[in-house]
């Protein structure tokens, strides 16, 4: 992530994020970004990072040129605290995933916002993806009822050492 990225910075309970500006963010805690003109890359927020635990390996089975729709699973990670799918959260054709993460997918981990991005698609964004500060409301939102559902656990997987 570029240091001097307009950012909104977020806190609530434990856990911190900057919601960066130039993304727009879903409820199911993806972020993307658009790179090239209509192509856009995908990622994990940093709330989705820390839910999921440390990445150990990602896979994707959809292909460069593939079409993909909004919804659709075309991959997975594995994780310390889970195995997860992937989503689709861009409409249009699926161009590949990041390279990087084959040998290194600690990269999700470690620089979430940047050089740990999932993969792109050139095409349209889910229509329901919102602006940072929207996204900042769905976290005070999921945030709250992980707290009242159980305020220790919340707590301990809200607890976030990185620096953020």
């Amino acid at each position: 992530m570029s240091d001097d990225a307009p950012y909104i910075r977020y806190k609530r309970s434990r856990f911190t994020a900057r919601l960066l500006q130039d993304r727009l963010y879903t409820p199911a805690h993806f972020w993307t970004q658009q790179v090239r003109d209509g192509v856009w890359r995908v990622g994990f927020t940093r709330f989705a990072k820390r839910m999921l635990g440390d990445i150990v390996e990602a896979g994707f089975d959809v292909k460069p040129g593939d079409a993909v729709q909004l919804g659709q699973v075309i991959g997975w990670v594995e994780a310390f605290k889970a195995v997860a799918d992937l989503y689709c959260i861009v409409d249009g054709a699926y161009v590949g995933h990041n390279a990087a993460l084959d040998t290194q997918p600690d990269l999700v981990d470690t620089d979430a916002d940047g050089a740990g991005w999932l993969y792109e698609v050139r095409g349209t964004p889910d229509p329901d993806a919102i602006n940072a500060e929207g996204y900042a409301r769905i976290l005070d939102a999921q945030i709250d009822k992980m707290l009242g559902e159980n305020p220790a656990l919340a707590e301990a997987q809200l607890d976030e050492d990185a620096d953020c």
